[in-house]
């Protein structure tokens, strides 16, 4: 199962995953320029980096995996995934949606086209996720 995963994440990398994780890593930069954006931009590394190898990889919420919450899965991160969703979110969002429709014209693109997908749905709310590898939580 891993050389396969290792075959699509290659291919996903090649094919767009590239451009969309250069995409996040671009606006984590961006929101590290002012201090009040460094939580955005932490986050955005970490999703950039899922972004360019999606496949055995997901988001779950912070607090299911520490078992407690803290900023980013309280109140204060529900705000600042708010925030992030009309200045940043929205683009990377309609980014990983326009490549989904490109993937899901061929039979071959369909799990490239649903990773988009679950990365859109990422790029809505991503303050208070983190990434996990999916054998070792199965």
């Amino acid at each position: 199962m891993s050389v396969l995963r290792l075959i699509f994440n290659i291919l996903w990398f090649v094919l767009g995953g590239f451009v969309m994780g250069l995409a996040w890593w671009l606006i984590g930069l961006l929101c590290f320029i002012s201090i009040i954006g460094i939580p955005f931009g932490r986050a955005c590394f970490v999703m950039g980096e899922l972004a360019f190898w999606p496949f055995g990889q997901d988001t779950i919420n912070r607090r299911y995996v520490t078992k407690q919450t803290d900023l980013g899965t309280g109140a204060l991160g529900t705000l600042g995934n708010i925030i992030w969703f009309l200045l940043f979110g929205i683009w990377l969002a309609i980014g990983h949606l326009l490549h989904a429709v490109v993937c899901f014209l061929t039979i071959i693109g369909i799990p490239f086209g649903l990773q988009h997908l679950k990365l859109a749905g990422l790029a809505v709310a991503p303050i208070g996720k983190t990434v996990i590898n999916k054998q070792r939580f199965a």
